[in-house]
C-alpha cells in the first residue's frame, strides 16, 4: 500500500503544546484534541497504544526541549478522566523514553 506524504507527515507544533478538556465530553473529543495540537499523522489511530507509537517517534530524534500543559483535566466529568487515566501513562511513558519531553498537570 503506498501512502502520499502528506498522510504520513506530522504537522509543525513548535516546543511549547498546550491541551484544554475541558469542553471535551467524549472520548473521541480527546483523540481529535490530542491529534491536532500534537500535529499527529493523518493514520494516527485514535487510541492509547497509537497515541504512544506516534508521540515517541515524534520525538525520539529531537535534541530541543518540548513542554505540553495539560489544562481542564480535573474539569472533566469521573468517567472521562477515568478514560484518560491511560493517556496520561502514555505521556509519563514518552516522557521516559524522550527525557527533553515534559509533560505539565496544571488542571
Amino acid at each position: 500500500m503506498c501512502y502520499d506524504q502528506e498522510y504520513l507527515a506530522y504537522k509543525p507544533i513548535g516546543n511549547k503544546v498546550v491541551l484544554d478538556f475541558s469542553k471535551c465530553k467524549y472520548p473521541m473529543e480527546v483523540q481529535y484534541l490530542l491529534k491536532e495540537k500534537f500535529g499527529l499523522p493523518e493514520y494516527y489511530g485514535n487510541n492509547w497504544d497509537a497515541l504512544w507509537d506516534v508521540l515517541s517517534l515524534r520525538w525520539i530524534e529531537s535534541d530541543g526541549n518540548v513542554s505540553v500543559e495539560i489544562h481542564g483535566y480535573n474539569k472533566m466529568s469521573e468517567i472521562m478522566r477515568d478514560y484518560c487515566k491511560d493517556m496520561l501513562i502514555v505521556f509519563d511513558d514518552v516522557h521516559a523514553e524522550v527525557p527533553n519531553v515534559v509533560f505539565k498537570l496544571i488542571s
